[in-house]
């Protein structure tokens, strides 16, 4: 009388083996990692549209920066010129309609009227956008 089938070490074996290469796979993916980059992407993406917008607004009104623009560091915000919730903000709301459909957003989930984005002049004239909660690195655009 002869048995066919596997024996109980054969399938732990096999088992183990499956269970070692799913988490070589999991690990090399490292979904976590490749949401903040996709993140951190949209940031850099928010980041240009908004100075670009910036720029434009300066081009059809003789150089002129939008009002709220200044030497220190400001929460772009929407909904008022108030900002209503948002310490030092800057409303941008200017820029709706004829250079942004909306003023992006972080996609971390930003809340209220901050849009989790800053913006600056600096001395010499130059406007930087920036976003603070960028995941993995800082992301900082200057014109």
């Amino acid at each position: 009388m002869k048995r066919s089938g596997f024996t109980l070490i054969e399938l732990l074996l096999v088992i183990g083996i499956i269970a070692i290469l799913a988490s070589i796979v999991i690990v090399a993916i490292n979904p976590k990692k490749q949401l903040a980059d996709a993140h951190d992407a949209q940031r850099r993406s928010d980041v240009n549209t908004v100075l670009n917008a910036v720029y434009q607004y300066a081009i059809d009104n003789k150089g002129n920066l939008p009002s709220c623009i200044a030497v220190t560091s400001k929460n772009i915000c929407t909904g008022g010129s108030e900002c209503t919730g948002v310490t030092a903000g800057c409303d941008l709301d200017v820029l709706t309609g004829s250079y942004l459909v909306n003023l992006p957003t972080d996609p971390s989930g930003a809340t209220g009227n901050d849009t989790m984005y800053d913006i600056i002049q600096d001395a010499n004239g130059r406007v930087t956008v920036s976003a603070p909660v960028a995941e993995n690195t800082t992301i900082t655009v200057t014109r």
